[in-house]
């Protein structure tokens, strides 16, 4: 029988996690079979508990529960203890693993983009739950200062307190989104402006060399301006298949090439 894997969320229908396993498992020539689950919003650790208890291997994570899968582990990896999110479980020793891959994603990413990380400077537009989890990944892969623009400058300021211990290696820097400027190697949005359609205005003292888009196949007015600008430009496709590479890689223990399938 095919090893058992999951992705679990509220809405689930729009996930890309099972093709993306497949197609790995078909490249390695791993035997597994990878569904959906659709949780209710206060029945998540219902849902994973029957999974576990019925031999499935491992699961994904997806919006809302990333918070409570965090909660529920008895085991954290290191970057996931920094994201206070997991997107990846696994049950080892009877004991629930858990991991956040989507940093990590976002680095093989930008590498399979053939763009440099080592001794840059970054600028990230956003202060929420993904800029959370990329950080650390980012500061690992070489990036030596990231500053967090934010429109609320607490919350970004707040984010640097949090982290600036776990990375002392970089500088970080907290702006209000007002006052963005400077010269970057790369920014990055990891705002919900490119979902809800708010434009994010760039000013003319803002330089940057890249710009990604943590978001895909939805219109960016970020990289509509940063095209207008000639600059090279990536949505966040790349980060899905990177995010969901090193997941299989941790379940199967072996990791499938980003660059086969972007």
């Amino acid at each position: 029988m095919s090893k058992q894997f999951a992705v679990i969320g509220n809405p689930i229908e729009q996930s890309r996690s099972p093709e993306l396993h497949h197609a790995f498992a078909e490249k390695t020539g791993i035997s597994l079979n990878y569904t959906k689950r659709l949780a209710p919003l206060d029945g998540f650790e219902a849902n994973i508990n029957e999974f576990f208890g019925s031999g499935g291997i491992g699961m994904n994570v997806t919006v809302p529960f990333k918070e409570q899968a965090f909660a529920q582990c008895a085991v954290l990896t290191e970057r996931a203890k920094i994201a206070k999110a997991v997107n990846t479980l696994w049950m080892q020793d009877g004991k629930l693993h858990g991991d956040n891959t989507d940093g990590q994603g976002l680095v093989d990413a930008i590498h399979a983009l053939d763009w440099n990380l080592k001794n840059t400077e970054i600028l990230i537009i956003g202060a929420g739950g993904a800029t959370r989890g990329v950080i650390y990944p980012l500061v690992k892969a070489g990036v030596k200062k990231i500053v967090i623009a934010n429109r609320t400058l607490a919350r970004a300021e707040q984010l640097i307190s949090d982290l600036k211990d776990a990375v002392p290696e970089a500088q970080l820097q907290a702006i209000a989104l007002t006052d963005l400027a400077g010269h970057f190697d790369l920014a990055i949005n990891a705002t919900s402006a490119s979902l809800s359609g708010d434009a994010l205005l760039l000013p003319e003292t803002l330089q940057f060399k890249h710009a990604y888009e943590m978001a895909y196949g939805k219109p960016s007015s970020f990289l509509d301006q940063a095209k207008e600008r000639g600059v090279p430009t990536s949505e966040g496709f790349g980060m899905l298949v990177g995010q969901a590479i090193e997941a299989f890689s941790i379940w199967n223990g072996v990791k499938p090439d980003l660059k086969d399938f972007i």
